[in-house]
């Protein structure tokens, strides 16, 4: 499968993902899907999602595990694909390392 290809699967999968999450779960805790990245084949999707208040992402990600067969069958009705993939739930540790950097950019300028 061509870059392009799999970036625009993996951009409509995020969307796919993001509404459905919306949907489905509280508004508290409040998740965030970050990226989907697939493997070449479809046959796995990694679902990177950040979490606010970050005390209760392992309560999201329980919801999240239990409720993947249920995206699936989300994604299947809403697009075509050869192969729907089975997906799986990590946090993005990368945004929260980049909000944390910003965050302390941005004292170190307030005391400059």
């Amino acid at each position: 499968m061509s870059l392009q290809r799999m970036g625009r699967v993996n951009s409509l999968l995020r969307e796919l993902a993001a509404t459905f999450i919306a949907d489905e779960a509280n508004p508290s805790p409040l998740i965030t899907v970050i990226a989907v990245e697939t493997t070449p084949d479809l046959k796995q999707a990694t679902v990177l999602v950040s979490v606010f208040p970050e005390a209760q992402e392992h309560e999201a990600l329980t919801f999240l595990k239990r409720k993947g067969s249920d995206l699936r069958g989300f994604v299947k009705q809403k697009v075509n694909l050869k192969d729907i993939p089975f997906f799986e739930f990590k946090i993005d540790y990368g945004e929260r390392n980049r909000q944390q950097i910003d965050r302390i950019s941005n004292e170190q300028k307030g005391q400059a």
